[in-house]
């Protein structure tokens, strides 16, 4: 799966016992991969940086978990294509991970909106994120999901600045109720470098 593709398509997808007898070495090699991926921010906040092998495994599981075949196929590249950055982006999956549930709801109930109050600063310029074109996180009682999808858009020179490593980048919430910021550590940075053009 060459990182340079932007897009799954049907012909890259994998026939179910190939997928099967191949799975075990895949989801192993995944699970390395995503540690240089992920970036953790506050006590539990987790962003995970998605790119065309996360959204290829990711499609490949849910057709062996749903076992829609090749009638399913398309509905998902439709799915998760979009969440495949296209150069000049990242994207990630922002995880709310409570584990007790009563704490769980309690918490969400008072991040209503959180989607809108993610950024990145890139050697002192802020990017902000903006939700992807999924339906609205949070109710209109103000309980947010525990799952986001987020777009950090790049201007080539702040890709430069990304790349170069001369200067901090911060992964940073800033909700009335979570405030917390991280500094991406070098290893994320590099992997996450791969992604732009």
């Amino acid at each position: 799966m060459p990182r340079t593709e932007r897009k799954i398509t049907p012909a890259d997808i994998l026939p179910d016992a190939e997928y099967e007898a191949q799975r075990a070495g895949l989801r192993k090699a995944a699970i390395a991969a995503k540690r240089n991926r992920r970036v953790e921010v506050g006590p539990f906040a987790t962003f995970h940086f998605e790119n065309y092998d996360t959204m290829w495994l990711q499609v490949q599981e849910m057709l062996r978990i749903e076992k829609g075949g090749a009638a399913q196929v398309q509905g998902e590249l439709d799915v998760y294509n979009p969440l495949i950055p296209q150069g000049q982006e990242l994207i990630a999956t922002l995880m709310l991970e409570i584990e007790d549930p009563v704490q769980r709801e309690r918490i969400l109930l008072t991040l209503g909106g959180i989607e809108e109050h993610i950024f990145m600063d890139v050697g002192g310029a802020r990017i902000r994120a903006t939700p992807t074109e999924y339906e609205d996180r949070t109710t209109p009682e103000g309980k947010t999901s525990s799952v986001h999808w987020l777009r950090f858009s790049f201007t080539p020179d702040r890709i430069k600045t990304f790349r170069s490593g001369d200067a901090p980048v911060v992964l940073g919430i800033d909700h009335p109720n979570y405030g917390h910021m991280a500094v991406v550590p070098p290893a994320v940075r590099a992997e996450l470098a791969r992604d732009f053009s």
